[in-house]
């Protein structure tokens, strides 16, 4: 992918899709029209205001693609190459509402299943990602990443209630507060009581099935079926967080090590150092999940990456909730918060949408409107040193 840039977004397209075909990765051209739950499940009901959506005759929900990886995912798990290794290129235009600013527009990308050497696809992901904004003629390139298995095997390894463990991990990824919130788990035994003490007080030390069995007669006595718009199933889940956080504050030295841990940051090489010694200090077992940051940080020096060049930080998340682990964004440097591109390892998604066994998949996309304007922006400032 060298050369000299191509001139228009159109263009951009063209000679990033060959470039992706010429490094293995079919053509794949799914559907405008998609099956919207998928979407709504994944990415949650906020969403929706963000699709077009339609139904069909039989009442099905329908919505314009408002991106490529599920739809890309879809088509290769009812093809006769699903669960082997494959990797598939797209180009083409997505639908997404984004207030004021044009609702369809150009994605490019590449989505990669089946491939069990994980470390060295990350890496492989990371490459072609930065040799895109690279042929694109952008340069000054600002590469943020993360890993929120590691996040996942701080919390493991921390053996905290199901609850907390479910939550921590749902504001990670969804770029909530996180702070915010390990300060109200730690305060959350202190908290006044409310109507409902005697119902949580029946729950504490509950399980999952316990407490929907529960509110399920609850209801049932009460003859409801759903409340405010949430189901039994996610009042029962209400209850029990909030039953398992009367039961006692989150421990004062959890909290503290959460803390330390998000506060790692550096290049992969500083990161690892810090991360085993974090481990080694509070005696956790993460070994694994920094091996493997370890071992993906080694695949991108061999790829030609100058791991100087890389951001890696454990508080680093994409905000969505199917990523299980290597996640990264590329910024053009000074030029705002939006990605030119972005990805990430996402193993559990094929799963959720319906295959047998987990998948291995990790992919990436382009924004390519935002690519050939950091192009455009870098030619006008050569322009004026010139």
């Amino acid at each position: 992918m060298t050369g000299p840039a191509p001139t228009g977004p159109a263009a951009w397209a063209d000679t990033l899709l060959q470039s992706f075909v010429d490094a293995g990765y079919d053509r794949a051209e799914p559907a405008i029209l998609q099956p919207a739950e998928p979407f709504l499940d994944l990415s949650g009901e906020d969403i929706r205001k963000s699709l077009y959506l339609t139904a069909d005759a039989g009442g099905e929900e329908l919505c314009l693609r408002p991106d490529l990886t599920i739809p890309v995912a879809r088509d290769y798990l009812g093809s006769a190459r699903a669960g082997q290794p494959a990797g598939f290129s797209y180009l083409g235009p997505v639908f997404r509402y984004r207030g004021g600013r044009p609702s369809e527009f150009l994605q490019a990308g590449i989505e990669s299943f089946g491939r069990k050497d994980r470390p060295a696809a990350d890496a492989e992901m990371l490459a072609l990602a930065i040799e895109a904004t690279a042929a694109a003629g952008v340069a000054d390139i600002d590469i943020r990443t993360g890993d929120v298995a590691l996040f996942t095997a701080l919390i493991d390894a921390l053996n905290l209630y199901p609850v907390w463990r479910r939550r921590l991990i749902k504001d990670f990824n969804r770029k909530r507060t996180l702070a915010q919130d390990l300060e109200r788990l730690a305060i959350a035994a202190v908290a006044p009581r409310n109507e409902y003490e005697g119902v949580l007080a029946a729950l504490a030390g509950s399980d999952r099935k316990a407490a929907l069995a529960l509110v399920t007669d609850l209801m049932s006595i009460a003859g409801a079926t759903a409340v405010g718009g949430r189901t039994v199933a996610e009042i029962a889940d209400r209850f029990l967080e909030q039953s398992t956080l009367k039961s006692g504050a989150l421990p004062r030295d959890a909290l503290n090590l959460i803390k330390r841990f998000l506060a790692i940051g550096g290049n992969p090489t500083e990161a690892v150092k810090q991360l085993r010694a974090l481990a080694a200090d509070a005696k956790l077992d993460i070994t694994a999940a920094i091996d493997a940051l370890e071992a993906r940080a080694g695949f991108m020096a061999a790829r030609g990456i100058d791991l100087g060049r890389v951001r890696f930080a454990t508080s680093f998340g994409r905000g969505l909730d199917y990523y299980t682990g290597f996640e990264f964004e590329l910024h053009h440097l000074g030029n705002g918060d939006e990605p030119l591109v972005a990805g990430g390892r996402y193993d559990g998604l094929l799963t959720q949408l319906g295959a047998a066994e987990s998948i291995p998949a990790v992919g990436f996309s382009i924004w390519i409107e935002r690519l050939a304007q950091s192009s455009a922006a870098g030619n006008a400032a050569r322009g004026r040193t010139s």
